[in-house]
């Protein structure tokens, strides 16, 4: 009787701990080299949002904000859609 009540157990499961991400570590001031490279590069991209400028020039979201905005007052891109949680801007294609 002994031996029919332990036979059947199996070990316990043991659970990954999952995979952890590395916090990354995003500038919240322009410099002088990010604000260069802000001017030349947007110029050439056809999407233009807040999470495209974090991810490409290692920046805080709310400076990629600010910067789509004084992007689009000098008229180097434009609006395309204005929502409050999302803003998609293009290049702006002088037309002659």
């Amino acid at each position: 009787m002994a031996g029919a009540a332990s036979g059947g157990k199996k070990p316990k499961k043991k659970w990954s701990k999952g995979k952890v991400k590395d916090k990354s570590v995003h500038a919240v001031i322009l410099d002088k080299a990010t604000t260069e490279r802000l001017n030349k590069e947007v110029q050439s991209y056809r999407l233009v949002t807040v999470a495209t400028l974090v991810d490409r020039l290692k920046i805080n979201g709310s400076l990629a904000r600010r910067a789509l905005r004084d992007l689009e007052e000098k008229g180097v891109i434009k609006k395309v859609v204005g929502h409050s949680k999302c803003l998609i801007y293009t290049r702006s294609v002088a037309t002659e």
